[in-house]
């Protein structure tokens, strides 16, 4: 058959005809002719898609230019009616289009393994059957047959030589796409389309090229200038991925054109100092300031600093006229653990701007190949991404891959064969880029804006590079990876690359690229004879933190305003004990908005959830945001909480804190995901950006904080005093021994205790309603931010004497820092004053009052850091014939004891005191938190009470 009338034959066959056909066979077998219906069982799942899509690309070009081909125009050549030929040879031409779109397929699904994505070109030659059209039956003498496509890559009619031109160009170039694994059909299309439209390619102007060398050139030489500089100290330098410096600019532009105005970016090491200055915008002679040792604070600034490579900035920029605010947010040697902390900034900053659409705050996150497949926290934030109260509309990840992790080779650090395979999980698109191919960065990280602006969901970018120094500037590579550090050795840098292919294009000259690299270098020795002189000039406290002050010795003492008044109670009683008259209650739960109304009525009996309540409503009615989330909040671990009723008949919600009259702020309320250390995270990044939020985050059980222990080591007790950053997050951790076993009984308050220093926190165990209203409260109307961690309450929740009355919420009432419970006697009379803190109070004055014990005073030390040193001072000094014990549910090497002793000893000694130092009562050592047999905890519960009410 001649090639014109084959091009007749596909060109008159009717794909739709061929589609509807095969509908009609699964539908009934016997709708078609038995050849067809052969035909048609014989095929697979994936034959049977290609049939659907042989109905055409909507997006491709509709015919290609037969000049282009050498085939017939479809415009020159008769017409031919399906009816002209025979069945055979129609199905033979279908199954040619079939394979041929099934080659196609497999190149858009695994092409990627055959692009050239490394730089140094230590994979070697790949290849893969399904990616060889022999595979799908096409031998050498089928290359040039003509196959009918119908716009399928843009391809009206194509051979499969041109077909595998096609896709190789844009699966298999510099750029690999992984994108198939996406189950959203318009997502899937849509990049697709973006990609198969212009081969994978941009087609740059000369002015484009030359930004992106000039880009190069800064990244290169500033790392360069500093290993001449400061050769052999530690910099984390980005030599050999440089290519990422003009990707992020890219970003930037090209997101600011789509309507964005504000990133936050999250990195690890390496590059930081090179996106600091030649992306933030952070000056050279700062940087250089602080190779020489000098601190990166001003001088007044109190604060232990930290190295180089985790410091944060921000600044603006101006891209064509649109100006992107940037910040950089500090993070410490835990890699991956300042993704969650970026994601809750966002969100934070989203809800500042009311930019419901996400298309206004964007996060960058820049990972390491090692991290980003080895740390779970990764995962935690992925996932996290896509939920209601955690979404903010897709984040874009660069992965600066080295393709090796400090000494360890890809095949020892992860199982797949990309470490991007966990984006997979949540249907993340993926772009992989060979990292000497600036072009093709630009162009994927162009791609990836894009696509995050359009469909508000988080995209990967694979950048492949190499490290040139190892691990750090310090370090030999060659003692564990000799064949590559031989191999980059002799490797030609991405800027040389770069600009001798824009001298082969004559887009730029020889002399030009040198007097670049001359002129920027020339800066760079201005800026560094500059450095010694350099003063830093930090302001902590502009935009939604102006007005705040940083915290001094002064500020613990001034008023913070914590008590209510009786028009916000009047307003709180009608708001959280009513609902819609056609709204069908939990009879459970309606029995306890009548208690609560009780409570509001006689001003009596007020229990913790309530006061709770009276705490986040009062603040919404002043015009404070209120963010409470966590594992099962909404209801509360214990069922005491409620702050959602469920109608128990439609299922619809109604959250009476969001119905209060006269209401300025809105109080949310997050069920949270199983993960501690994300969702920790997020809130404390949340607390970073809005300081008039009372931002909470509420553990299941209080030992569920161990799953986020580098959330509170490395950020929240110490981010004040290494970076500057402020926080006033409140994390709520369920604590209290209730015989509920080893695991659901300690918060672990020792290792929060044991971080305490220079006043970095808030560490507190309330023991009454109206205390823990008081401190919620005090935390946004002074006029600092510290974190507080509470140890909350489990059994006290519904204990008879754990209420608190309406007056102890109002007047002149507030936070009590220690509370005194004496006997009526004189103060000479007492013999034994019990130190202690939470649950177990109840305990000591439930057997004092029953056995009528008269001279022990009980006194609650309700704030444990800050420690009230002046107050507890002034109360021991009124007894001076007492024994002083400090009595614990927790074992002797756990809880306060080791943190209060000292500091109990030091008040007794001052004030001389006949007891110099108290005398420790509780449970003996152990390994474990608390015994897992019900029994005996009670024999030991009883005994430490016992022991602490006996005088011997």
């Amino acid at each position: 058959m001649s090639l014109a009338v084959q091009s007749q034959i596909l060109s008159s066959m009717d794909a739709k005809y061929v589609s509807e056909l095969y509908t009609k066979f699964l539908q009934d077998k016997n709708s078609v002719s038995k050849s067809w219906a052969n035909f048609f069982t014989s095929i697979g799942d994936s034959e049977a898609e290609i049939l659907r899509e042989m109905a055409g690309a909507s997006w491709g070009q509709n015919k290609i230019q037969a000049q282009e081909k050498n085939i017939p125009n479809d415009n020159k050549t008769p017409s031919l009616n399906r009816k002209n030929f025979d069945e055979d040879t129609i199905r033979k031409a279908t199954l040619d289009s079939v394979n041929a779109l099934m080659l196609i397929r497999v190149y858009r699904v695994r092409g990627h393994l055959l692009a050239d994505l490394d730089p140094l070109g230590l994979q070697g030659k790949k290849y893969h059957p399904e990616l060889d059209p022999a595979s799908y039956g096409f031998g050498p003498e089928d290359m040039d047959r003509p196959i009918f496509l119908n716009g399928v890559l843009g391809l009206e009619i194509a051979t499969m030589r041109e077909i595998i031109i096609a896709v190789k160009a844009t699966y298999c170039g510099k750029v690999g796409v992984e994108f198939m694994h996406i189950q959203d059909p318009e997502q899937k299309a849509w990049i697709q389309r973006r990609i198969e439209e212009e081969r994978n390619h941009t087609e740059f102007t000369p002015e484009g090229k030359k930004a992106i060398l000039k880009r190069l050139t800064a990244a290169e030489g500033f790392e360069k200038f500093l290993h001449v500089k400061h050769p052999g100290t530690k910099r984390f330098g980005l030599d050999g991925g440089e290519a990422m410096v003009p990707a992020i600019e890219q970003i930037m532009k090209r997101g600011g054109q789509l309507g964005i105005k504000e990133i936050v970016i999250g990195m690890a090491h390496r590059g930081r100092l090179n996106v600091l200055t030649n992306v933030m915008g952070k000056p050279f002679t700062a940087i250089f300031s602080e190779f020489q040792g000098k601190p990166a604070k001003p001088d007044d600034v109190e604060g232990s600093g930290d190295v180089k490579y985790h410091l944060g900035t921000s600044g603006n920029r101006d891209f064509d006229g649109n100006i992107v605010h940037l910040s950089l947010t500090p993070n410490p040697s835990h890699l991956e653990f300042v993704s969650p902390v970026v994601i809750g900034k966002v969100r934070a900053k989203q809800d500042q701007r009311q930019d419901s659409n996400k298309d206004k705050v964007l996060g960058l996150l820049l990972h390491g190949d090692a991290a980003v497949a080895g740390q779970g926290i990764v995962a935690e934030t992925i996932m996290m991404t896509g939920l209601e109260g955690y979404g903010v509309g897709g984040t874009i990840h660069i992965v600066i891959n080295n393709q090796i992790g400090f000494t360890t080779n890809p095949k020892c650090s992860r199982s797949g064969d990309y470490c991007t395979d966990i984006a997979k999980m949540a249907h993340i698109p993926i772009f992989h880029v060979n990292g000497d191919d600036a072009e093709s960065v630009v162009h994927v990280a162009r791609i990836a804006t894009e696509f995050r602006q359009k469909f508000k969901k988080s995209v990967f970018i694979d950048l492949i590079c190499y490290r040139r120094h190892g691990h750090n500037e310090g370090d030999e590579p060659a003692f564990t990876q000799p064949l590559m550090y031989k191999k980059i050795k002799t490797h030609k840098s991405v800027r040389t690359i770069y600009a001798n292919k824009l001298v082969n294009e004559n887009i730029i000259s020889e002399e030009e690229t040198e007097s670049l690299k001359n002129d920027f270098t020339e800066q760079m020795e201005r800026d560094f004879a500059k450095a010694e002189n350099y003063k830093p000039s930090i302001n902590m406290l502009e935009g939604h933190w102006s007005g705040l002050k940083r915290y001094s010795k002064s500020s613990s003492t001034t008023n913070s305003n914590s008590a209510i008044s009786t028009e916000i109670m009047e307003k709180l009683k009608t708001a959280l004990t009513t609902v819609p008259k056609d709204f069908n209650l939990n009879k459970k739960i309606a029995r306890q908005l009548q208690a609560k109304r009780q409570m509001f009525e006689t001003g009596t009996g007020f229990d913790w959830a309530t006061a709770e309540a009276i705490a986040f409503g009062s603040l919404c009615l002043e015009g404070y945001k209120v963010r409470l989330s966590g594992q099962d909040c909404e209801r509360g671990t214990f069922s005491q909480r409620h702050s959602v009723f469920i109608d128990q008949e439609t299922e619809e919600k109604y959250i009476p804190l969001n119905n209060i009259k006269g209401q300025k702020a809105k109080y949310e309320v997050i069920n949270s995901p199983l993960s501690e250390a994300g969702v920790l995270g997020f809130e404390y990044g949340y607390s970073l950006a809005e300081p008039n939020c009372l931002t909470l985050w509420e553990a299941q059980f209080g030992d569920f904080a161990n799953g986020a222990q580098v959330i509170f080591d490395q950020f929240i007790s110490s981010s004040e005093a290494k970076w500057l950053r402020m926080s006033g997050l409140v994390v709520l951790l369920p604590h209290g021994y209730e015989g509920q076993g080893p695991e659901h009984s300690s918060a672990r308050p020792e290792r929060f205790l044991q971080l305490c220093a220079e006043d970095n926190w808030q560490i507190a165990n309330c023991t009454t309603p109206a205390n823990y209203m008081h401190i919620l409260r005090r935390q946004l109307h002074r006029d600092f931010r510290k974190p507080l961690i509470i140890f909350t309450p489990k059994s006290l929740l519904r204990h008879k004497a754990c209420v608190s009355s309406a007056d102890m919420m109002m007047g002149k009432h507030g936070f009590q820092k220690i509370i005194s419970s004496r006997p009526n006697i004189a103060n000479k009379d007492v013999k034994r004053i019990i130190l202690c803190t939470g649950k177990v109070y109840y305990d000591l004055a439930e057997m004092r009052d029953t056995k009528k014990i008269k001279d022990i005073a009980l006194i609650r030390l309700e704030q444990l850091y800050p420690f009230p040193e002046d107050m507890l001072t002034a109360e021991l000094k009124k007894y001076p014939n007492a024994d002083i014990v400090w009595c614990q549910e927790e074992p002797e090497n756990m809880g306060a004891w080791s943190f209060i002793d000292r500091r109990v000893e030091k008040i007794l000694l001052n004030i001389k005191h006949k007891i110099t130092r108290p005398k420790y009562i509780g449970r003996a050592e152990a390994a474990s938190p608390a015994t897992g047999l019900l029994s005996v905890h009670i024999y030991e519960q009883e005994k430490l009470v016992h022991d602490a009410l006996t005088i011997c």
